[in-house]
């Protein structure tokens, strides 16, 4: 088994990845997806390298891969420049 400080096991990260995606699907922003990625991504790092890093280089690490899939998924999901979302029907309308 495992030993060593919680922030340096791979399954404390893959299970904060998978709460702040559940989060995700409650609250959708595109903003708790994306650290959720960058959270499964430090998980996959510490999986191949296992505690031979740092808190504060994790947290590094946490905060660029987050970043970097926020301003992906934005790329990807967002509306083109100049466009703007105009609803003609209400749900409600009968």
């Amino acid at each position: 088994m495992e030993t060593g400080p919680f922030w340096a096991l791979w399954w404390v990260w893959m299970a904060a990845a998978l709460l702040l995606a559940m989060v995700e699907l409650v609250l959708p922003a595109f903003l708790f997806l994306g650290f959720a990625i960058g959270a499964g991504l430090v998980g996959l790092l510490l999986l191949v390298a296992p505690s031979t890093l740092g808190l504060p280089l994790l947290l590094v690490l946490f905060g660029v891969f987050s970043l970097t899939a926020w301003a992906a998924l934005r790329r990807v999901f967002s509306f083109r420049h100049g466009q703007v979302r105009r609803v003609h029907d209400d749900i409600n309308d009968g």
